[in-house]
């Protein structure tokens, strides 16, 4: 059992979010479901990628915001398009490689050679590539390299 995991709130659809976001990625799996004291899920387990989550039906005081997000580093574009795509069903999206799910959950799907054209040896390539990101809503990997390269 991991020593810190992460709990978030639903308003009553913590099973159905736990459910799509185990169909959603891989090394997944379904926890278990305590029931409340009106016999429908209070909270349910579940793993991500190796990561445990709790998801709660804690009801409509509190939602989610972009303050908190998880962030999806992805090696190619392929996997940001699969994960974007799958994500963005029934929810919206924002900038620079930004999203909100069907639940509100904050999303960031990056890849992960941004880091290298950010920070790359070229600082004028890592200028260009920033401001290519930051007229971006989902991350296109050769648009990146392309801005980083001055092509």
């Amino acid at each position: 059992m991991q020593k810190i995991s992460t709990c978030l709130w639903f308003d009553g659809q913590a099973v159905e979010a736990a459910e799509f976001y185990t169909s959603t990625f891989g090394n997944s799996s379904m926890g278990q479901v305590m029931p409340g004291p009106d016999g429908g899920a209070l909270t349910v387990e579940f793993e991500i990628e190796g990561r445990q989550f709790m998801g709660l039906n804690g009801g409509p005081a509190f939602t989610f915001n972009e303050a908190v997000s998880l962030v999806v580093n992805c090696d190619s574009q392929e996997e940001v398009d699969r994960y974007w795509g799958a994500l963005l069903a029934g929810g919206e999206e924002s900038m620079c490689g930004w999203l909100k799910d069907k639940f509100g959950l904050s999303w960031q799907i990056v890849p992960t050679a941004l880091t290298g054209l950010l920070n790359g040896p070229d600082p004028e390539g890592s200028r260009r590539a920033m401001e290519a990101m930051l007229k971006m809503r989902k991350l296109d990997i050769n648009a990146l390299q392309k801005a980083y390269d001055g092509d």
